[in-house]
């Protein structure tokens, strides 16, 4: 009989998640590393808005198109064999974006620090899911995020400084070697599992996979997990990963984008621990506080982008405020798949849902880059060219809203046909993870 060695949430626990947050970090460094870089790539390669924003747009497409890929492996590897090739490969790609001097090795370096990315995430949660009771880990979930975000502060103000001490090279290489160091604390101090049974490696069959792929497709919840991560993270992260800092330097004239770029992260530190602990407590009416993040980020938009001229600062401080609380939003759709899928296929599950995001991301990136080039005609590029690309931003807070609706509804009559017990403790705001012997979504068509 299997034994847990380790309680579940102990000192051990918190150990091993510290191990696995700080490899985290150091990856959000890396993804937002161009956040205040924007303008000097442009210079030292020489290239206009469009091809400015496919160094981000490559970076993520690689990150979206490795989840699903990520996830069977790390159902297949665990998280400590994932976080360690992770960690190599941020620290190769890194290191060779600091020494390029041409676009296309460039975009080469950001490609693979994509896949380095893509590793990271998903193997972190399941680190959560392996180590803390399921009432915690919506809380814990959300706190992995929270923290996570540091990176993102560093990638600003701290990044900025950086290249005005050490110029470009030094910059990019020194953040490199960030990644060795977190390769390492995985090595000696994470553990996949609390229990003394080694990770299951059970070689599946490619009819195997597939037929769990498509179970995990199938289930309205996972649907409803992408299209929740994909209509709430994609302006924060258009804004943060690349635009933002141009938006508010060229278009608004501000002087401190850089330290405004840190606000999302402080905001998170408020909005992080309520939406876990509501996720917690009301988990069937976890979509409200959905509808509520993209109806508040579209709203500030909406203000921002009709003000006659500059915005004030106090209406620019609060649409970054306002839009910061759409990386803990995006949270719950990953709580929607650990919540309609069994354990057995958890990182097909989540890797499908945090396509999601990241697609919509680099979609809304690579348009407001084609839309500023074609409203500023190869000039310099003004306010009213900045407002008209960003209204893009619409098109697909329109699209996912409209599937959060349509696959909420599926994704109860599913639960409460099938699984009527799970379905009314849910109702009841109580949490009952499925097994993968009652989970038969697979009937579903």
């Amino acid at each position: 009989m299997t034994e847990l060695l380790f309680p579940l949430g102990g000192r051990r626990a918190w150990a091993v998640w510290a191990t696995a947050v700080f490899t985290y970090l150091v990856t959000v460094l890396h993804r937002g590393s161009m956040s205040v870089a924007g303008l000097q790539a442009a210079e030292r390669f020489d290239i206009s808005a469009s091809a400015l924003a496919s160094f981000t747009v490559v970076q993520l497409t690689v990150y979206a198109a490795m989840q699903v890929p990520v996830g069977i492996l790390l159902d297949r590897y665990g998280s400590k064999r994932l976080l360690i090739v992770a960690s190599v490969l941020l620290f190769a790609a890194q290191s060779a974006f600091s020494l390029v001097d041409s676009y296309p090795a460039a975009l080469a370096a950001r490609a693979v620090l994509g896949v380095g990315d893509a590793l990271v995430f998903i193997s972190v949660l399941r680190v959560v899911m392996s180590w803390f009771p399921a009432l915690r880990q919506p809380v814990m979930s959300q706190a992995t995020a929270m923290l996570g975000g540091v990176g993102a502060i560093v990638s600003t103000v701290p990044m900025a400084a950086a290249f005005h001490a050490f110029g470009w090279t030094g910059t990019f290489a020194g953040a490199s070697v960030l990644s060795l160091l977190t390769g390492l604390a995985v090595i000696f101090l994470l553990k996949d599992s609390p229990y003394d049974e080694p990770l299951h490696r059970a070689k599946h069959s490619l009819t195997h996979v597939r037929r769990n792929l498509r179970r995990a497709w199938k289930e309205p919840g996972t649907r409803l997990g992408l299209w929740t991560h994909f209509t709430t993270s994609f302006a924060g992260g258009t804004f943060g990963l690349l635009w933002g800092y141009p938006f508010l330097v060229k278009g608004q004239g501000v002087t401190t984008a850089a330290a405004m770029l840190i606000l999302p992260v402080l905001a998170g530190l408020f909005y992080g621990p309520l939406v876990g602990r509501y996720a917690a407590r009301f988990p069937f009416y976890r979509s409200w506080i959905v509808l509520a993040v993209i109806g508040g980020s579209a709203f500030m938009w909406t203000v921002v982008l009709l003000w006659p001229g500059r915005a004030p600062m106090p209406v620019l401080l609060l649409l970054i405020v306002v839009q910061a609380a759409g990386g803990p939003g995006s949270m719950l759709g990953l709580d929607y798949a650990r919540t309609f899928n069994p354990t057995t296929r958890f990182g097909a599950a989540n890797g499908m849902v945090n396509t999601g995001g990241f697609i919509a991301m680099l979609i809304c990136i690579g348009m407001v880059g084609v839309l500023l080039d074609v409203s500023s005609g190869g000039a310099a590029q003004t306010l009213t060219d900045f407002k008209w690309a960003l209204t893009f931003q619409y098109v697909l807070w329109a699209i996912g809203t409209v599937q959060i609706l349509r696959y909420r509804r599926r994704a109860r009559a599913t639960l409460a046909r099938y699984n009527p017990e799970i379905y009314e403790a849910l109702r009841a705001n109580q949490i009952v993870p499925l097994k993968a012997d009652t989970a038969e979504f697979a009937k579903v068509s």
